[in-house]
């Protein structure tokens, strides 16, 4: 009874939502100003700075806190955030069950390390599997629970050097793809192949192969009886929001069948109901499945968490002492990814991004067509959305941002939309208002 109450709720919302207006008003005024930062908080930045390691491009001020699908910054300005923390707070900012979550446990149990068994951990794997199995991934199997994304991919190829040295000493290789982003340590960077990420670092993790992305000839060739894993994202994310072909993912899973190799998909941004199914290679076809899944992101909402999703025959691979973590599936992780899958895996929840999705795709193709020798594709899954220049648009992130609209640009001239799943049709708007208003000054003020 409960349970339809909430049905009828959820499709109340969704029917109002939709009764807004679509109508896009670009926002021409600039009401958060880069050079209106007060000088308390660049003093207070330039102090921070002294102490920390600068990897990092920041605009000069600081988040203060957030709620929902805004940022507050020291200046209390407010912030509608397209980023969700790079595809990070599924649920909002500050969201309360949450924060109830992480205060019970904090005050229960914090960490106890992989010594012993904790409750959350355990329940966390069996909710995984299950969870994946009820939306048709029999294959799901086993769980390792790591600290990050980059963590799980490292996992991943670990469990694939293992899985080839049962056949040869020199299956050791792995083939992974243009543009994809799996991770900075080094055997993830070996398996990213950018430039700008991989020189510096040079020499990488030897037996990496890259494939160009959706070139199936071209990865048949690269897989081969030395092959021991396959890595791809089913769509990528920081290599501009795009999707693999389902002939592509078909002939890798083939491919990887006749061999004995093992095809890893990261979904580590696209995953957990971030393109509208609870795994972005669920919208391809039922061959199109993966021997490991590596997840991250939204898992916990913002609080520091991975996994690694195996299949049976990988992970009964795996033995005591053939990989660990002082961290990983600790409580407090362990309890807030519980609360988080349970409420974003509903059929509801999922129909719902995709509805959104729809909608805010609408707008932004509404944008395309104002400024169409400026934008040049609008694409995307749910709320995984990609907009691509005709140009460089790294310009736009802060002409969107003195609007008040947070963006992240990715490869290929794209500027990533992936605001909170919980975004409403109103706020929707709202950012694309902005985000109209952005490109018109693009559109004039560059060539």
């Amino acid at each position: 009874m409960i349970r339809s109450i909430q049905k009828l709720n959820l499709q109340h919302v969704l029917k109002r939502s939709y009764a807004v207006s679509s109508t896009i008003k670009p926002v021409t005024k600039l009401t958060h100003l880069d050079t209106e930062v007060p000088q308390t908080t660049r003093d207070l930045i330039e102090d921070y700075n002294k102490y920390t390691v600068s990897t990092y491009v920041r605009p000069e001020f600081m988040m203060a806190r957030g709620k929902g699908c805004y940022l507050y910054d020291t200046s209390d300005r407010k912030y509608l955030d397209f980023t969700a923390g790079i595809a990070v707070t599924a649920l909002g900012h500050s969201d309360p069950h949450v924060a109830q979550v992480l205060f019970d446990q904090a005050n229960t149990l914090l960490h106890t390390s992989n010594l012993y068994h904790n409750q959350k951990a355990g329940a966390l794997a069996k909710q995984l599997v299950e969870t994946t199995r009820s939306h048709g991934g029999a294959w799901a199997s086993k769980l390792f629970l790591a600290n990050s994304g980059t963590e799980a991919n490292e996992g991943a190829l670990k469990f694939a050097r293992k899985w080839g040295k049962q056949f040869s000493e020199d299956k050791v290789e792995i083939v992974c793809f243009t543009n994809a982003f799996h991770g900075r340590s080094m055997g993830a960077l070996s398996a990213t192949y950018n430039p700008k990420y991989q020189k510096p670092f040079a020499p990488l993790v030897p037996g990496f192969i890259t494939a160009p992305f959706n070139d199936t000839q071209k990865a048949l060739e690269a897989i081969t009886e030395k092959t021991c894993g396959v890595i791809v994202e089913p769509i990528q994310g920081e290599g501009g929001v795009h999707p693999a072909k389902q002939e592509f993912l078909e002939a890798l899973r083939k491919r990887c069948d006749e061999t004995n190799t093992l095809l890893i998909f990261d979904e580590i941004q696209c995953g957990m109901a971030r393109s509208g199914k609870l795994w972005g290679h669920q919208h391809f076809s039922k061959a199109c499945v993966p021997d490991i899944l590596t997840m991250a992101k939204p898992l916990a909402n913002g609080v520091p968490i991975g996994a690694l999703l195996t299949s049976e025959k990988v992970g009964e691979l795996m033995k005591p002492g053939d990989h660990g973590t002082t961290f990983g599936g600790n409580p407090l992780a362990s309890a807030v990814a519980l609360s988080v899958v349970e409420r974003i895996t509903t059929p509801e929840f999922i129909q719902a991004v995709n509805e959104k999705g729809d909608h805010l795709k609408s707008l932004l193709k509404q944008v395309q067509e104002s400024y169409p020798d400026t934008i040049k594709e609008v694409r995307g899954q749910g709320l995984m959305i990609g907009v691509e220049f005709h140009k460089d648009p790294s310009p736009i992130v802060k002409m969107a941002r003195e609007r008040g609209l947070l963006l992240v640009t990715a490869g290929c001239n794209t500027v990533r939309v992936i605001p909170p799943l919980i975004i409403s049709n109103e706020e929707a708007l709202e950012g694309v208002n902005k985000f109209a208003g952005a490109v018109e000054q693009f559109s004039t003020t560059t060539s």
